[in-house]
Order: C-alpha cells, then sequence, then structure tokens
C-alpha cells in the first residue's frame, strides 16, 4: 500500500466514525442499486468504528458480523437492523424522485 492510499484509508475511517458521515456513505453506495457495494461500505465503517466494540454494542458474535458484511453476506433485516442501531443510524424509506 503506498502512502496515498494510506492516508486516504485513514481519512475515510476518520470520517465515518461520525454517523452523519457514515449515513451519508451509506446512502452513495445504496445508489449503486448492488448489495455487494452496500455490504462493503457497511464493512467500511465497521472497521472505522472497530469490528469487537461494534459486535459487542450490536449483541452480535464477531465472526458473524464478519460474514454478514462479506462480499456474499445476505443479512437478515433484524440483524441488519441491530447493526445500523449500534452505529447509531436507522433504516428509512423515501419516495423515488423521477
Amino acid at each position: 500500500m503506498n502512502l496515498t492510499t494510506a492516508k486516504y484509508e485513514n481519512g475515510l475511517k476518520a470520517s465515518l466514525a461520525d454517523p452523519a458521515e457514515a449515513a451519508a456513505y451509506l446512502n452513495a453506495a445504496l445508489e449503486e442499486n448492488d448489495q455487494e457495494i452496500f455490504l462493503l461500505a457497511l464493512r467500511d465503517i465497521a472497521e472505522a468504528r472497530g469490528f469487537s466494540r461494534l459486535a459487542q454494542d450490536a449483541s452480535l458474535n464477531r465472526e458473524n458480523l464478519y460474514r454478514m458484511l462479506s462480499p456474499t453476506g445476505n443479512p437478515q433485516l433484524s440483524s441488519l437492523n441491530t447493526l445500523l442501531q449500534s452505529m447509531g443510524l436507522r433504516l428509512a424509506v423515501e419516495v423515488e424522485t423521477a
């Protein structure tokens, strides 16, 4: 990893600790309409907050959290809600604008 990439990743992780930044990041990932991209964004936020701490806060097994956020993960809605709540976030539905 080169220095520029390391600085970018450190800056990204620092910004994702802020719930407002994390929400914007997840909303941008959702716009891609690709579950793998959304799970990758969730994983970035989890890494920024620390997997062990986040698993504990969400009352989830750390290994299950890793599996849930893997590219092939398929979390149940209840697990996703629990995870988001532990991040200070929530799911919402909006009217699509044309």
